[in-house]
């Protein structure tokens, strides 16, 4: 009965503390592009070490790969949530923006459902778009010089709420699945405005209301070499398919008080890609472990609405693909616990540092768009209480650069302050009487 009331609270604590931590996490321009600016889908442990195919320690959630939950401690109940504060640093041909944000990362929990099953939940951001850009041009008319405005407006992102299972059907080798609603409305906004009181304002807007599906498979298999080392093999897969959803184009002209324009609808206008992982973990007599991670995301062969020009004249707005590249991403970083055995609480610090480098998955006017190299350090601060439960509070700072293609396009840098509390309770203990 206690198991059935913590999953229940746990199932309704998520979705609160989700939304009310909910924060725009952006100010980049490249959010403008595709599902928007995606999140790369580590918790707060990991953060800074980077490497999580692989991994499977039974004190965290590691939703990365959900075959990892099949390795749940069977007495305790894991409860996770992280959230980020970043500073940023954008260039363009010399100016300069400085933009701070925050955003919740995720709300997790998981549990041991029962001998060699784990069970998990959690929410997250998929993507996060927002944006506020202005550009002016002058241009030449019969009635003399006449400045255009254009403002460029974005908001929205995806979102996924998921349910998950590891089971481990034999020594060392696990297998598990995440089944996700995915979920979110994006909206671009592009608005002109003359400095010629006599010329009508253009507002074209872009919108979508994203909802489907989302399923996501692991497997792991770990290898004792030794007593003192095992080796760890992580593989990942992401169901890619159709989602069924309208992305609508609104083209209004403002003369005076007076709208007029048109509207124009995509059906079936998104698509998720196919995405493959693998990852390689050593664990070093539970004191060290050392991973790498790649990602690639099939992102090339996924259609998404295009605007484009009838032959008999007018817009058209249909589902294309070559709006996108393929992605890949590499990540290397460790975690070093100098004794978990000691009584002394120093030595369950746990050290951790990682680097990873990213591709882009959009094409900005006919060229990929930025890559991205990710530096990061931090630590796992254990907190214990009177049962000696450890509960960890996880810090990383992270150095994000992003470099685009063309020299002429906005250069950023982020410093990024990811801050996790991993609960891990004894809450399943049956205590017996003295």
């Amino acid at each position: 009965m206690k198991q059935h009331k913590t999953l229940l609270l746990a199932a309704l604590l998520l979705p609160a503390l989700y939304a009310s931590a909910q924060d725009n996490g952006s100010n980049s321009p490249y959010s403008r592009y595709g599902f928007g600016l995606l999140n790369p889908r580590t918790s707060s442990y990991a953060a800074a070490s980077g490497a999580t195919i692989a991994m499977q320690g039974g004190r965290e959630v590691n939703f990365s790969n959900p075959a990892s939950y099949a390795a749940i401690d069977s007495l305790t109940f894991l409860f996770d949530v992280g959230l980020s504060l970043q500073n940023a640093n954008l260039n363009e041909g010399g100016r300069k923006v400085n933009a701070r944000n925050a955003s919740i990362d995720y709300v997790t929990a998981g549990f041991r459902a029962a001998h060699n099953l784990g069970f998990s939940l959690g929410l997250m951001p998929y993507s996060t778009i927002g944006y506020k850009m202005v550009k002016e041009t002058l241009m030449q008319t019969s009635t003399g010089e006449v400045t255009e405005t254009d403002s460029y407006n974005g908001s929205g992102g995806l979102h996924e709420a998921f349910v998950g299972i590891g089971w481990r059907p034999f020594k060392g080798f696990s297998v598990g699945m995440n089944a996700g609603y995915f979920w979110g409305a994006n909206t671009h906004t592009v608005t002109a405005t003359f400095s010629d009181a006599g010329m009508s304002s253009r507002i074209r807007t872009y919108d979508s209301d994203i909802r489907s599906y989302k399923l996501d498979f692991g497997l792991q298999y770990m290898q004792r070499l030794n007593e003192r080392n095992a080796l760890t093999l992580g593989l990942t897969y992401g169901l890619g398919h159709n989602i069924n959803s309208t992305a609508r184009y609104y083209d209004q002209t403002l003369s005076g008080s007076t709208y007029t324009g048109d509207t124009i609808s995509c059906l079936n206008a998104f698509q998720l890609p196919h995405t493959f992982g693998a990852g390689l973990m050593w664990y070093h007599r539970n004191r060290l472990r050392l991973g790498v991670d790649y990602t690639f995301e099939k992102w090339s062969k996924v259609k998404s609405p295009v605007l484009g020009t009838g032959a008999l004249g007018g817009y058209t707005y249909t589902a294309q693909t070559g709006q996108y590249t393929d992605r890949h991403r590499i990540a290397v970083g460790g975690e070093y616990v100098p004794d978990n055995n000691s009584i002394t609480w120093s030595k369950h610090i746990r050290y951790r540092a990682g680097l990873s480098y990213t591709t882009p998955y959009t094409r900005l006017t006919g060229q990929d768009g930025p890559s991205n190299l990710t530096a990061s350090i931090g630590v796992g601060l254990p907190i214990m209480n009177a049962h000696s439960n450890r509960c960890i509070l996880n810090f990383a700072v992270q150095y994000e650069r992003v470099s685009p293609k063309v020299a002429t396009q906005v250069k950023e840098q982020y410093i990024r302050l990811c801050l996790g509390l991993s609960f891990n309770e004894e809450w399943f203990r049956k205590w017996q009487a003295r």
